[in-house]
């Protein structure tokens, strides 16, 4: 067993025969129940003695994913109002090391994950010289919510509460707290593009790491307003903060499960503003798209997977029975001209269906061009796309979305990926993401290339990754001043 110090105590951890020291469920603010649910995160309660950090935290309150998804996507669920915390992976405890440090952000639409997943565990990035850290902040209603009297994005000032925690702690752990890399997928990705815009975040990381999100998902305050009225209509209650904290937790979960499944079976904007298109009711609220400025002083490695939407049509059985109907009806809805539009992605896919076309159109919507467009943004940025290619479901699931994260983690074997994974990935394909990641924490530069408007250089992550220039140009121009 190991001590390390915080500015609230000492805690206890334990150190693997591989080397590695882990220090669990460690709290960076107060419990968000009571007098402090729906409001700022606290700072976290000092203790005396040494406190155990052997063992995970609780989870954030959040329903489980829907079938087949559950059997899919990473989960991790521990009950308990101590949510608020985070663990850390060290290869070198004490002060003096002075490591790299990466924070990671889960995804899970705002709505799920944690943490604490095992397909998370930072062991190979310690194991690498990095100092990992993985936490958990609210979800839902909790963290997005839009409530009056009450702050929004809750779960975004909770990330930038852990933040501030790393910067005040870390190098207790061997960590730099001035070479701080913030790295996340999907939401946790969404929630750092929010968070390169954010004053309050400022100086509290230096690079960052956003996968298969960026900074075009958000609400604006009439949308939110919205969600938060049909959700106070669907339980039963007014719209604010007081009535929604009176309703029992899993009657909450329950009713934000079933808000989601009814924007996706009636998609209005009218009902639901930004949410009809990426049907996801709590997101971060903002008056609306804000890139970060070219001089933001933030590194940046950004990217997508080729074929992510797949994720979402082929598990549920989807992709083979959408109309050209509905790939027209949904391409529009994108904004693209499905006359103009189609033509060009059908060009490099002779073969494809309405869903495979639909698949494509909305990763493009939904990930690559959102990445790009940040790309662009922000001179030196890096851009990867992910493209090695699933065998599961008969090989239709395609590099689709959360397929990167075993081997950013280095964690192939971990059994909570292998229904994404199949048998025998490449440990190889692993070691060239995993490496990547590492060397741009530790400088900045992941190996290739940096991105610019003239050559476009994409690292293509295949069995055989290699530095493409421009991919899919004739996509790619089809949502210049659309998205």
């Amino acid at each position: 067993m190991i001590v390390c110090r915080t500015r609230q105590g000492e805690v206890r951890g334990r150190t693997s025969p591989d080397g590695v020291t882990s220090f669990l469920g460690i709290p960076y603010a107060a419990p968000p129940f009571g007098a402090l649910r729906f409001r700022a995160p606290a700072p976290p309660e000092p203790w005396t003695g040494v406190r155990d950090a052997t063992a995970h935290g609780p989870s954030a309150p959040h329903a489980p994913y829907a079938p087949p998804f559950d059997a899919l996507i990473p989960e991790h669920d521990i009950p308990g109002e101590d949510c608020l915390n985070l663990d850390v992976r060290t290869p070198a405890p004490g002060p003096g090391a002075r490591l790299p440090v990466m924070v990671w952000l889960h995804g899970g639409a705002f709505t799920n994950g944690s943490g604490s997943a095992s397909g998370y565990d930072g062991s190979a990035f310690a194991r690498d010289g990095v100092v990992c850290v993985t936490l958990n902040y609210r979800l839902g209603a909790d963290g997005f919510l839009h409530l009056p009297d009450r702050p929004d994005n809750r779960g975004l000032l909770d990330q930038i509460a852990a933040l501030r925690w790393v910067r005040d702690n870390i190098a207790s752990f061997g960590g730099d707290p001035d070479r701080v890399t913030v790295f996340g997928e999907s939401a946790g990705a969404m929630s750092i593009g929010s968070l390169l815009t954010t004053e309050a975040a400022r100086g509290l990381f230096h690079r960052a790491i956003l996968q298969s999100g960026a900074c075009h998902h958000f609400l604006r305050p009439p949308s939110a307003r919205l969600i938060a009225d049909r959700l106070a209509e669907k339980l039963g209650i007014k719209p604010n903060p007081e009535a929604v904290a009176a309703v029992p937790m899993s009657e909450l979960l329950s009713a934000q499960s079933e808000l989601r499944a009814e924007i996706g079976a009636d998609p209005d904007p009218a009902r639901w503003g930004e949410a009809a298109l990426n049907v996801m009711p709590f997101e971060p609220v903002h008056p609306g798209l804000a890139l970060p400025a070219p001089d933001c002083g933030v590194d940046l490695l950004v990217g997508s997977n080729r074929e992510e939407f797949r994720l979402f049509l082929v598990p549920t059985e989807i992709l083979h029975v959408i109309p050209e109907s509905s790939l027209r009806a949904m391409t529009a809805a994108y904004g693209l001209d499905p006359d103009e539009a189609l033509p060009v992605y059908r060009a490099t896919r002779p073969d494809a269906t309405p869903g495979d076309l639909l698949a494509a159109v909305a990763t493009d919507w939904f990930y690559r061009i959102p990445a790009i467009r940040l790309a662009e943004s922000v001179p030196g940025t890096h851009l990867y796309e992910f493209a090695w290619r699933s065998p599961r479901f008969d090989g239709d699931l395609g590099a689709c979305h959360a397929l990167e994260l075993p081997y950013v983690f280095d964690r192939l074997d971990d059994p909570s990926y292998a229904p994404l994974l199949g048998d025998h990935p490449p440990q190889a394909l692993a070691d060239a993401v995993h490496g990547a990641w590492v060397s741009f924490a530790e400088t900045g530069d992941p190996g290739w290339p940096a991105y610019d408007t003239t050559t476009r250089a994409t690292m293509t992550f295949t069995t055989t990754p290699t530095t493409v220039p421009d991919p899919r140009a004739r996509e790619r121009l089809l949502w210049e001043g659309v998205r």
